[in-house]
Formats: C-alpha cells, structure tokens, sequence
C-alpha cells in the first residue's frame, strides 16, 4: 500500500529517537488522513529523489521563536541567514547555492512562493512553527510540485494533525535583544467522534542584534476539521501582521570592522549636511491572511482524491524618509527631486523649490486563489498520483507620499506618484507513478506541464512605463530507478527537468528570459536501527541560469541575471550512529560541490571581458553540520550543534572584494521534560545558546560595480563595492512550555 515515509524517516533522523532506541515507525501504518493531503508531492524510501525530514519533535526542541528558516539550518547544504543578525525578522536559507527565489514551498500542497517575485517571506508566517507538524526538504529538482518551479529545492510543510485528545498549552520564550515570544494553543479533542477545533495566537518581539532591527510579529492560525474512516474535511484559517524595521542595506568592510551591529537606513539630515538622527518609523508593515479549504476522500480498491482551494490577501509598505540633502550629496539619486514625485518646480520665498524631504509608502495589495486536485491509486506493486493545478493572482504596486516638507502646489498628502497592476495566471498538470517490479527493482516516472501568464501595467516606483505581457509553456519529465540490495541498503538515480519564468525585478533590471535545470542524482541508503548513512552526488547543469549578480535593489530585493551555461557539481553524505545506546548519538553530514558559470563575461573598465568559467555567487563549496545528543538522566537531553559553512563569493566574477569568508558556529541546546506537575500534564523547558563561541560571522552580504567615467575623464575604471550582513555572537534563548 501507499507509503509516506516521512514519517519513518522522522523517526530515523530523530536525534533522540536514534539515542532512545525508538522503534522505527511502520510505513504501513502512517497513512494518516492528515498525511494524504500532501501524499501527493512528497516522496519515500522507495523514490528516487533526495529528501531530509523533520518530524515535529525535532522542530518542537529549539522552537523558542526564530523563524523557520533558522530551524533548517542543520539539514544538508543549508545555510541560513538573518538582515536582523538573531533570526527573527527577515531570514532566509539557501539550498546548494540556490537562494529564495529557487526554491518552491507548499503548505499543505498550497504554494507560498509569492507569485511575482517568486521569493518566500517567512517574515509573514510568525511562529508557524508552532503549528507544523512535519517538513519535507527535498534537494534538487524534486518531484513535481504546485507553483513555481523547483531549482535547488523544495519545502514542503505540513500544518498541525488535530488531536484526539482535548488540551490547552501556554509557550513563553524570552532572551537576547530583548526577544520575547509568547502563544497559547488549545484543541478540543474529538467532538462526537467526527469532528475537533484547535488553534494557536502568537505574538513575538525582538530588538534584534543590528541597531533598530526590531520585529513586531503577531499571528493566528484556526482549524476545524469533519473525519471519519474514509473522509477528512478541513478548514483552515492563518495569517499575521509585521512590523519590521528595516535593516536590508547592510554594511560595507570599514564598518564591520568598527561597529559591526549599525543600521544605516533611516538617516535624516538638516540642510546643511548636519546629522540629526534616524527616522524611527523605517518600516515594513505588511499583513497576510489565508484560507484553506482541504477535502480528502478515501475509496475501495485503493482510489483517493484531494481537492484544495486557497485564498491569500496580503497587502502593507515600505515606509521610508527620503532626506533631500542625503539623496543629493551621499546617495546621488533623484528619489527627493520634483521630477521624480511629476511634480512641476515653483518658488518658494523667492528661490526655485526642486526637492524636498519626505516620507513615502511603496504599497502592495495583492490576492491569490489557487484550486488543485489530485487522485491517487495506491496497490502493493503501483503508486500513482495525478493532478491538477490552477491559480490567479492579481496585484497592485503604488507609492503615495504621507508627507513633504515641500509639496506641490496641487498636491497633498496622500498623493499617489506611481500606480501599477500585475495579473498572473498558472495552470499546471501532472502525472506520475512509482512501480514496484519486485522486491528488489521500483522504477519512477513523473511528467509535468506548467502554464503561465503574466501582464502588467502602469508605471514602476520610477515612473518609468512597466508593462509585460508574456507567456510561457513549460515541459518537465522526470525518471528514476530506485534499487533494493537488502533490508538495509538502497541506491537509486535520478534525471528531472526543470524550468522556471523570470521573476518581477529580474524584468526590472533588463530582458530575462526564462532558465532550465537537468537534475542527475545517485544515491544510496542504508538504514537499521541504530544507524544511518545516506550519500549522493548530483549534478546540475543549467541554461540561462538567473544567477544573484551580488546587487540588491532600494528595497533589499537580490539583482539576478542570466549566466548562459553554469553547473553544479556535489556530492552530499548525512549519517546518524548511536554512540552509546539510550545515552549518546551523533547526526553528522557534509556537503562538498563545486559551482560554475561557464565562460562568464563581464564588462570591465569599459571592455566585454570572457572571465572563463567563474563561481557561481552564494555557492560555498563546503557545508558542514554535525549535532550530538546526550541524554544523562530521564527526561533531559543535551545536545551540540555545529555548522561549517566555507568561503563563498558574492558576485560572479571571483573578485577578492567579494569574498565572504568562512565561519564555523556552535549552538548549545537543552531541553527538561518534567512530564505531569500539579495542575499541567507536562511541563518542558527549553535552553538555546546561540554561537556560545562567541564567533564573529557574516552569513550573507552583497556585492556591486559600476562604471566610472567622472573622475578620469575620458577613460572608464570599473569600481567593486561590498556590503555586509553579521550575525549575533553569543546570544540565548530560555523558554516553558505547559500543556493541560
């Protein structure tokens, strides 16, 4: 019957599992109604696709209020990064070199990738965490999957099961930075053996580290459910509202040095270059709410269907003060002029006003409705799915201005100064079966069309016309073969197609056209109770590869570009060994690669130069993470972790300038279950220190040039600036945790 082995490879890459000689869990057993819903893009032992789990033990350990991001920083070729430097806020990860916009996530089979700039904003998912109930991180291409396409990875995220049992649980964390997290969960257990309600209201606060990169995060998330023996009926309701303030500018080399926590955005000056402070409301303020909507039926002879209808509403701004004389004397930028905002010049006290200082939003209010069904047939010998995907999204981009110094003379505040429209329009199907020949051979086929529409209109925050209409069509077959030695040992091999449309500001920046991937993987698995080891190498060849130039844009927004030919080479190992049993365990892995654009050119000092083949930016050739867990006494786990990440470029032209150096961190972990206390039927405390090494690190950064043709006249000299992102040193977390 149909397997879901992410349930069985929680259990084996669960640190404590592996240390308590947990049994492994029956794959055929785990077939869970809440499961199925994802049943469809997840993968098992039996496919040929490279994958790592977390159960939602292991996510529950060190879930004391950082974003989901910085909990996967330890699975195989993650690195992680945070603008706030303590992992609140604004955080990403990137998967073999691969950043946001490459990798496609789903909860609950709905994608969250953002439809325009194709980028995950788990910003807007506070404490998500604490309602999941599995991850499924599958590197490379993956199987097929709803929304954007994969291109290093995809993250599969599967929300709370609802529990049997009625509860109420209280969760308070407080730390560095004045970093607090407090949310209460309830469930009502099974309602007349069909129907249960649960939820969770969270709200986070953080200093962070960097200077006024505050987080002010508040979220919901509601469910109900209907279940019987072949139905289970869903609805679900989640969403938030954040304040950030902004610290996407980072820092350049001289400041690292000095003062290596300083925001530079928000300065305000007087007239006559004087500093007078920051503007203390910089800000990203922006909500988001969803809808879901989750049926899935169960029939005889081995026939089951989901349907899953979806709606998001986000909408918020950027809030930012646009200093006249800044913008005029250290940005060199129209951004405070009068043409920039339409306006037409006019005297004031007898002198020609053409700037002004100001306060603008740049404003996005955007819908998406996604519908998707799927069907699938499982039997001893066949797994097959099908499915089919459509969703519409509309958008709009404005900016107004709140307020100016200086307004026009028709003009107030309110105006509007730029307006533009974005609809976008997918229909996506796809089939894909697993064999089962006999014990010992499974063969794999996957097939998938994909079909887009995107139109804009209006003019960009520039003012400048913004107008796309382009569609596109895409073919994405994939195979494998996956090959049973023993109980113990599998290998298997892969080849999966891949394409993917450019994103908004990649149309911003010039004329994208759209990139592909052939995904090869080779793998082996070896399994028992006590240990595992898991080993494959891959290779990723692309064409046309939207590679992060090392740019960002006024808004924090990576600049890419089209690379021609580049590949990556690599080859990952993941292992867990249980040290002494019930006492001590280990879950180390590493990831080598290397990451090239073929014959890359660049214009250089005013000549197209063929760099030959160069390194392909945010792509370290060496990950490395390590925990061990060691359990003393009952109910008490210790644990360290440790990660390696080696030196990596940030553009793509090998430039020294733009080398971000190596850094290793060790995070220390624990965790005291009390179990029943008084009134509470369990109470747990959690202790998190962060790099207690105190390193001093930069997870992430960025990397420009430009032309200059001023201060030598007639000759062009090519100019390479850096920018920075540091990450907190020693920092900690506490928190409780009471159930009822």
């Amino acid at each position: 019957m149909k397997t879901l082995l992410f349930a069985c490879a929680a259990s084996l890459t669960t640190f404590g599992a592996l240390a308590q000689q947990k049994p492994v869990i029956d794959t055929t057993e785990v077939n869970k109604l809440d499961e199925v819903l994802v049943q469809s893009i997840r993968v098992d032992a039996d496919s040929p696709i490279t994958y790592s789990n977390l159960s939602k033990q292991e996510i529950e350990e060190r879930n004391l209020g950082q974003d989901l991001p910085i909990l996967l920083n330890y699975l195989p070729s993650v690195v992680t990064t945070s603008d706030a430097g303590a992992g609140i806020g604004y955080t990403g990860f990137r998967v073999r070199g691969t950043g946001n916009q490459g990798i496609n996530v789903t909860i609950n089979g709905i994608p969250y990738n953002d439809a325009e700039s194709l980028g995950s904003f788990f910003v807007n998912l506070q404490d998500f965490s604490s309602s999941i109930q599995s991850v499924q991180l599958q590197r490379g291409v993956g199987t097929s999957t709803n929304g954007a396409g994969a291109f290093g990875a995809s993250l599969n995220i599967l929300t709370d099961a609802a529990d049997d049992k009625a509860y109420a649980e209280v969760n308070a964390s407080a730390g560095s930075f004045n970093t607090s997290r407090a949310n209460v969960k309830f469930g009502t257990g099974l309602i007349s053996d069909h129907f249960s309600f649960s939820g969770r209201l969270s709200a986070i606060k953080s200093d962070g580290y960097v200077d006024r990169a505050s987080s002010d995060l508040k979220s919901y998330f509601l469910q109900g459910s209907y279940r019987d023996e072949n139905t289970l009926l869903k609805a679900i309701v989640f969403g938030g509202h954040e304040i950030t303030y902004q610290s996407w500018n980072g820092i350049d080399a001289e400041t690292l040095a000095t003062n290596r926590r300083f925001n530079p955005i928000g300065f305000q000056y007087d007239d006559e270059g004087n500093f007078e402070g920051f503007y203390n409301n910089q800000v990203d303020n922006y909500k988001q709410d969803h809808i879901q909507l989750l049926w899935n039926q169960k029939y005889d002879g081995g026939w089951s269907t989901n349907l899953a209808l979806n709606y998001t509403l986000g909408r918020g701004f950027y809030e930012e003060y646009v200093d006249s004389w800044y913008y005029e004397n250290v940005n060199f930028s129209n951004d405070a002029t009068f043409e920039a905002l339409g306006w037409e010049p006019y005297e004031v006290d007898g002198e020609l006003q053409t700037d002004t200082d100001l306060i603008r939003r740049r404003w996005l209010d955007n819908r998406y409705y996604v519908a998707n069904l799927t069907t699938n047939y499982s039997d001893e010998n066949i797994d097959f799915d099908a499915g089919i995907f459509g969703s519409l999204y509309s958008g709009d981009h404005y900016g107004e201005i709140v307020w100016a110094r200086y307004f026009s003379q028709t003009e107030e505040a309110g105006y509007r100064y730029y307006f533009g429209t974005a609809d976008k329009n997918e229909f996506t199907t796809f089939a894909k079966a697993t064999w089962r020949i006999d014990d010992t051979w499974s063969v794999f086929g996957d097939v998938q069309g994909r079909f887009i529409s995107y139109e804009t209109d209006g003019i960009d925050n520039d003012r400048a016309d913004f107008i796309i209409d382009e569609n596109y069509s895409f073919f994405n077959p994939k195979a494998g073969v996956t090959i049973t030695l023993d109980e113990f040992s599998r290998i298997y091999a892969s080849y999966a197609r891949a394409n993917r449309e450019p994103n908004r500001t990649d149309f911003e920046n010039g004329n994208p056209v759209p990139e592909s991937l052939n995904d090869f993987e080779l793998g082996y698995r070896y399994t028992t109770d006590r240990a595992r080891v898991y080993a494959n190498a891959y290779y990723m060849d692309y064409r046309n590869q939207l590679v992060l130039t090392g740019a960002i844009d006024d808004v924090g927004a990576p600049i890419r570009q089209n690379s021609g030919s580049s590949y990556r080479l690599g080859l990952e190992i993941e292992a867990g060994l249980e040290i002494i049993p019930g006492m001590l365990a280990t879950t180390p892995n590493i990831a080598l690669s290397t990451n090239k654009n073929r014959d890359f050119f660049f214009e250089r000092d005013g000549e197209l130069q063929n760099l030959g083949n160069t390194n392909i930016s945010y792509s370290p050739n060496v990950v490395a993470a390590n925990r061990f867990d060691y359990f003393p006494v009952e109910g008490l786990r210790l644990s360290l972790l440790s990660k390696y990440v080696g030196e990596q470029y940030l553009g793509n032209i090998d430039a020294e300038s733009s080398k971000l150096d190596a850094y290793f961190v060790n995070d220390f972990n624990a965790q005291y279950e009390l179990g029943a206390l008084g009134f509470a039927k369990s109470v747990t405390l959690t202790l998190l220190v962060n790099n207690f090494l105190s390193e001093e690190y930069v997870s992430n950064g960025y990397f420009f040039t430009y032309d200059d043709d001023f201060t030598n006249p007639g000759t062009v000299t090519t100019i390479e600036g850096t920018g920075y992102y540091p990450q907190a040193k020693i920092n900690f977390l506490v928190g409780a945790s009471v159930r009822f």
